[in-house]
């Protein structure tokens, strides 16, 4: 963690062991501040970084935040597969399973799909970084 600044960088390592479950809970229903700042900065990072290491495509994450909009968290909660891979499947499902427990109705629904369409840009702008590196 870099300690010179205001705002702290953390590379992906450190952002993959960042507890999202938790950034959502205290960060979703927040008023604007820390808390939100927190879940849509450094949680967004860190959604985006373990769903990349899961082989998440950027489009499903986008595609799941749809479906947070127009059917709501606890319907997207109770997907059979939230996500196409196994594995991020589990993880996104935990993720809205703790966002449904917050009972906050739209507005919440409303929140995270705007954040699951953080996560999916970061991941986004990931995949380009790299095929732009790769031709390098």
């Amino acid at each position: 963690m870099n300690t010179t600044s205001d705002h702290p960088s953390y590379t992906d390592d450190e952002l993959a062991e960042f507890d999202v479950t938790v950034l959502l809970r205290y960060g979703l229903t927040a008023a604007p501040g820390p808390r939100r700042t927190a879940l849509f900065g450094d949680g967004a990072a860190a959604a985006a970084v373990i769903l990349d290491r899961l082989g998440t495509q950027p489009r499903s994450v986008a595609f799941l935040a749809e479906v947070v909009r127009a059917g709501g968290l606890a319907y997207a909660a109770e997907l059979p597969e939230p996500l196409p891979r196994p594995e991020a499947a589990t993880v996104v499902r935990d993720w809205l399973e703790a966002a449904t427990q917050l009972a906050a109705g739209a507005p919440a629904d409303e929140a995270a799909a705007r954040w699951l369409g953080a996560v999916a840009t970061i991941i986004e702008v990931k995949h380009l970084t790299r095929a732009r590196t790769a031709r390098n």
